[in-house]
């Protein structure tokens, strides 16, 4: 698989994860308001990823879209959000 499709497929699963991410309960107000920050610090990347591709800087995308991804699974790690990467494979 090219840079270019693995970029397109990794931005394709983070925004689908974005979309449908759910906090767990159980948190307080004030945890639940830094979990929502994070997840848009990684939207945010995501976004960074998208404006890289459109400027055919595949390295530099591929590197946001990870970090964007890297946030939301220490979310997930941790407990605190629920979601299911699309690929079949649990991502690592």
């Amino acid at each position: 698989m090219n840079l270019r499709a693995l970029l397109l497929k990794y931005i394709q699963n983070s925004e689908k994860v974005c979309t449908e991410i759910k906090l767990k309960q159980g948190f307080g107000v004030s945890d639940e308001d830094k979990i929502r920050e994070i997840i848009e610090h990684a939207k945010r990347y995501l976004s960074d990823a998208k404006y890289y591709r459109e400027r055919k800087q595949f390295e530099t995308a591929l590197a946001s879209v990870a970090y964007c991804e890297g946030m939301l699974d220490a979310l997930r790690l941790l407990g605190m959000v629920e979601f299911t990467w699309s690929n079949a494979q649990e991502k690592q």
